[in-house]
């Protein structure tokens, strides 16, 4: 007599495991590590994957003990016989990349690969400021504005409403009447389509704003070349050199953009010598840059502020090139204190209000 054979009882007949699919051997090891209470993220897989191996799971009744074994001994083996795991994927590649390869790169990729496996193309959307949502609103016909509004949380529906014309607004609200029966799948695919054109990021060749640029530039310039760049600025662009002017930090800023209590902090990270020539350079010149001068050496000890007087005294005149450099030094230090989070500085707008 033989040995009795294993059966799958789902197909009906005597099986091995080199006779069950691949597709009954994956849902065998799914349903097993589920068993176990393993957690599985099934959701990155394609949906079609997904899709078959729920339908397997579903044909599966009862697997004898002999069959899972070598099944499961066979998943194990291939498993162990893996030498290197890839990413598997372009978003996986363009993740394990990142940092390696330059943006524009990056982007053109991930233009190229379209949105990434599970992704959730209203997530995208709901998560654009208001203002960023206006175009979309506009330039849309009424009904899919209509959905957009159905899908956003409702207190940015009603803000995103507030922007809009009186008309348009009206419209779009009445549109909502016609979004009743639309299906589930429309929705998917009408937010997949926004989501491809309103959410698409451009790369940046920079990156900071034009005026934070030019602002650091004009920084390290000597005073003339400032000024005259700024005077040239107010009568082409007045609302760029505005900005622009925000973005400075000179010498003569200190005192409006350094708190008293932080000036110690600074003055440690600035050799002595250099400090001396820009707080001798500094008095010479007076209006602002002396004012800054003072703002340092009251907000230190008095015993320090003392004896740096009289270094400045005995430092006599500092030839004016020297001297721009020094200042510039001491602000470079003061904006290295800041970006490090030593210490933080007054911005323009906190002056203003004040």
């Amino acid at each position: 007599m033989s040995a009795p054979q294993s059966i799958d009882h789902a197909a009906g007949k005597p099986v091995g495991a080199d006779h069950v699919s691949p597709r009954r051997k994956a849902a065998m090891v799914v349903q097993l590590m589920i068993a176990e209470g393993r957690k599985l993220d099934l959701a990155s897989l394609p949906e079609a994957v997904q899709i078959s191996l729920t339908r397997e799971l579903g044909a599966l009744r009862l697997v004898d003990r002999a069959t899972l074994a070598a099944v499961a001994a066979e998943c194990a083996d291939r498993i162990e016989g893996l030498g290197l795991a890839a990413p598997g994927g372009m978003d996986q590649a363009l993740q394990a990349l990142d940092g390696r390869i330059s943006p524009a790169t990056a982007a053109r990729l991930r233009a190229e690969a379209g949105p990434p496996r599970g992704d959730d193309p209203w997530a995208r959307l709901t998560a654009l400021p208001c203002p960023a949502l206006v175009p979309l609103m506009t330039t849309e016909c009424a009904e899919i504005a209509a959905v957009t509004l159905s899908k956003l949380p409702v207190a940015k529906a009603a803000e995103l409403l507030g922007l809009l014309s009186g008309e348009r607004a009206r419209r779009i609200t009445h549109a909502m009447s016609q979004t009743r029966a639309i299906a589930p799948d429309a929705v998917e695919r009408i937010g997949a389509a926004l989501a491809a054109e309103h959410c698409q990021e451009v790369p940046k060749a920079f990156a900071h704003p034009a005026p934070d640029r030019l602002g650091e530039i004009l920084n390290s310039s000597g005073s003339a070349t400032r000024d005259a760049v700024l005077d040239g600025l107010e009568a082409e662009d007045p609302d760029f050199a505005a900005d622009v002017r925000r973005a400075i930090f000179t010498f003569a800023d200190i005192p409006q953009r350094l708190a008293p209590g932080d000036a110690p902090a600074v003055l440690r990270r600035i050799e002595q010598p250099v400090l001396i020539t820009a707080l001798a350079a500094a008095e010479a010149t007076g209006g602002g840059d002396a004012a800054a001068a003072n703002h340092l050496l009251d907000n230190i000890s008095q015993r320090m502020a003392q004896g740096l007087r009289e270094e400045i005294a005995e430092r006599g005149a500092v030839r004016r090139v020297e001297g721009e450099t020094a200042m510039s030094e001491v602000v470079g230090a003061i904006r290295a204190a800041a970006d490090e989070g030593d210490i933080a500085l007054v911005s323009p707008q906190e002056e203003d209000e004040s």
